[in-house]
């Protein structure tokens, strides 16, 4: 039932909406489907940012990609949550480490969705910031990395998105956007600070392309 309802929200309710009433240029994303796991990585200024994503991904995948969110926003009541997990199919989890509880600690729960076949998307940034201004990566990408080495990791770049929804926004107005993606990598080392600034060179790659392609 679920996969049902998430083909028909996001591959085309969401996306035809996204496409023809707020203007955004999805890049191809069929290369998805030749990898048997990943984690997509985006720079995030919107609540547009993850529908966008998940409108963009191969309809057949989109119910084994889980959108990480956190815990405290979409799953204040059980309830908000119980609607995020189903219409999302978001991981929610909690900001913060909770190293006395593993079980509950934000890097095990993503790592126990890898295990269980799941691929992921996630905002290395934390939080969404203003319009095309790009964040400091948090370090958690790289843990996660570090313990899984072999799933790939794979750059979005969104622009626009900040603009068509602002943060604190809730109308949305046509905006020319752009979601690009990256190849899908392997990381070249099992040490955090390496990784981190290997993800930050492919977000630099995308950025300069998003540029180039929007003088």
């Amino acid at each position: 039932m679920r996969k049902i309802t998430l083909k028909i929200i996001y591959s085309f309710l969401v996306r035809w909406f996204l496409k023809l009433v707020v203007g955004v240029k999805f890049d191809n994303a069929k290369f998805l489907l030749n990898e048997t796991q990943f984690i997509i990585l985006a720079n995030h200024n919107s609540h547009l940012d993850t529908m966008a994503l998940l409108a963009s991904l191969p309809s057949n995948i989109i119910h084994k990609v889980k959108p990480v969110a956190a815990g405290d926003h979409f799953g204040k009541t059980k309830l908000k949550g119980k609607l995020t997990e189903f219409f999302v199919n978001a991981l929610l989890i909690k900001r913060g480490r909770d190293k006395e509880n593993p079980a509950n600690d934000p890097i095990n729960k993503m790592i126990k969705a890898l295990d269980n076949g799941y691929s992921l998307i996630l905002f290395p940034e934390g939080t969404r910031g203003e319009p095309e201004i790009d964040q400091p990566l948090k370090k958690g990408i790289g843990l996660i990395l570090e313990q899984r080495p072999k799933i790939k990791f794979v750059t979005a770049y969104m622009k626009g998105m900040g603009k068509a929804m602002p943060k604190d926004d809730n109308l949305i107005v046509p905006f020319n956007s752009t979601l690009i993606y990256g190849k899908p990598t392997l990381v070249i080392s099992k040490n955090v600070s390496e990784i981190m600034n290997q993800i930050e060179n492919e977000f630099t790659k995308l950025r300069i392309k998003t540029t180039d392609n929007n003088p």
